[in-house]
C-alpha cells in the first residue's frame, strides 16, 4: 500500500487561515503583526521568496515591509537598518534574505546575530537556538518548525521511536534534532556523505532528509512503515525534486512529506506563526 502522503500546502492553508483570528485580536488592541525584511542586491530567487513572504503577512491581515538594498551596501549600513528596526516598536519580525552578495559572506553571522532576538521570526538567532536546546519558549527556525508540524499529521506518538536525521544545519538539521529528542525519540544525526548511510537510514522510523542530493534515498533505503520527510529541493531539468526518490519512496514509507508540496509551502505559514507569536509578546 503506497505511503500516505502529508500534504504540506493544505496544512499551511490551514495554519494561516488559523492565525487570521489571533491577528484580529491584536488589531483591535491597535497591533497589526508586520515583518521587515532586508532584500540585499538583485538575485531574482531571494525576491520573489520575500515577495512571497509579505503576500503571506497581508493575507493574515499583518503587514510585510521589505527594506530593499543595493548590491554594493556595506556592512555598516546594514547594521545600521537593523539596529533602527530592533528599535521601532511596529516592527515585530525582522529577517534577512539570504544568500547575501559575496563580500558579506564573512559578516553573515555577525548580521544575524544583531536582530533583536524578541524579533528573531527566523529563528537562526543564538538566543533562540539556546532556548531549543535548554527546552525554553523561543521561536523555532521555521523548516524545523514545518517537519514537526508535518509529524503531527501521522497521529503517531514519536516517544520512543528512531528518528534518522540526515544532514546538520542550523536551519533544519540540529534544530529538528532537538526537537525530536524533546519528543521521546531516539535521535541519530548521519551527515550525508557517511559510507554507512544507508545502515542509518534502514533504521529510522522517522526519516528527515536534508542532503542537496537529488531523488537520492530510494524505498531500498527506508525502513517499511517509516515516516519520510523530505526537505530538500533541488532542480533538475527544470523541475523541482526532493532528496528522496518519490515513486520508490513511497512504495515502502508508511508516510511521506514529498519535495515539492511538504516542508516547502510549510515555510512561510511558520514563519508567520512566529510572527503572529512575537507581536503578542511585545504587545502583551
Amino acid at each position: 500500500m503506497p505511503a500516505q502522503i502529508l500534504d504540506g500546502k493544505k496544512l499551511s492553508n490551514e495554519i494561516k487561515e488559523g492565525l487570521k483570528a489571533e491577528v484580529e485580536a491584536l488589531k483591535a488592541k491597535g497591533v497589526v503583526p508586520t515583518i521587515g525584511m532586508l532584500l540585499v542586491g538583485d538575485d531574482e530567487a531571494s525576491a520573489l521568496y520575500v515577495g512571497l513572504k509579505a503576500k503571506a503577512a497581508t493575507a493574515i491581515g499583518g503587514e510585510g515591509k521589505t527594506f530593499k538594498l543595493p548590491e554594493d551596501v556595506t556592512f555598516e549600513e546594514i547594521m545600521e537598518l537593523i539596529d533602527k528596526l530592533n528599535n521601532d516598536p511596529s516592527i515585530h519580525g525582522i529577517l534577512v534574505q539570504l544568500p547575501l552578495p559575496k563580500h558579506l559572506h564573512d559578516k553573515e553571522k555577525a548580521i544575524l546575530d544583531a536582530i533583536n532576538p524578541e524579533k528573531d521570526v527566523d529563528g537562526f538567532h543564538p538566543t533562540s537556538i539556546g532556548n531549543l536546546v535548554i527546552g525554553d519558549d523561543g521561536f523555532v527556525g521555521c523548516t524545523a518548525f514545518a517537519c514537526m508540524k508535518l509529524l503531527e499529521l501521522t497521529g503517531q506518538d514519536l516517544k520512543g521511536k528512531h528518528a534518522v536525521v540526515v544532514g546538520h544545519s542550523i536551519e533544519v538539521g540540529k534544530p529538528v534534532s532537538m526537537l525530536l529528542f524533546a519528543k521521546g525519540c531516539v535521535v541519530t544525526i548521519v551527515h550525508p556523505d557517511d559510507p554507512k548511510l544507508t545502515e542509518y537510514t534502514k533504521q529510522g522510523d522517522v526519516l528527515i532528509l536534508e542532503m542537496a542530493k537529488p531523488k537520492f534515498v530510494t524505498g531500498d533505503m527506508v525502513k517499511p512503515g517509516a515516516i519520510v520527510i523530505d526537505t530538500g529541493s533541488n532542480w533538475v531539468d527544470g523541475k523541482q525534486v526532493g532528496d528522496a526518490d518519490k515513486e520508490s519512496v513511497e512504495q515502502v514509507a508508511g508516510w511521506l512529506s514529498p519535495s515539492p508540496g511538504g516542508v516547502g509551502p510549510m515555510i512561510i505559514a511558520m514563519l508567520m506563526y512566529n510572527l503572529v507569536k512575537a507581536a503578542q509578546q511585545q504587545s502583551a
